[in-house]
């Protein structure tokens, strides 16, 4: 894909993302996509998204910055929502969270390949009830 095209393609995804359009969301990630520190396959990255979107039904994305380099894209997205339901074992705070993130992928033949990017550490630890 040209850089122009990926372009295009990332914002077709972000957008399924944030109609939290899981079926949607699939069809961009190829079934045995590979991602460091986490768990591979399509499932697992549909699973981890319907997570989020559980814990924050109304959780989106807002893209700050994006860099195409031949199959490579690197991405820094402003992620927020509301935490109302449970979500990776804390209750529900009605915080409001708010935090950057940073994702590199790699695509081909109009799918993810290859994902490393931030973790949830600092979206867990806006949950944190004062003490």
């Amino acid at each position: 894909m040209e850089p122009w095209e990926l372009r295009e393609w990332y914002a077709d995804y972000l957008d399924a993302c944030n109609r939290h359009d899981l079926d949607a969301i699939r069809s961009f990630v190829h079934p045995a996509v590979r991602r460091a520190h986490l768990p591979g396959g399509d499932d697992a990255w549909v699973s981890d998204m319907a997570e989020l979107f559980h814990g924050f039904p109304d959780w989106r994305w807002r893209r700050i910055q994006l860099v195409v380099e031949d199959d490579r894209i690197a991405a820094h997205l402003r992620g927020s929502g509301t935490h109302s339901r449970d979500f990776r074992g804390v209750a529900p705070t009605r915080r409001h969270a708010n935090i950057a993130e940073y994702a590199m992928y790699r695509v081909a033949g109009g799918r993810i390949t290859e994902f490393s990017g931030s973790s949830d550490a600092e979206l867990l630890a806006q949950l944190e009830v004062a003490t």
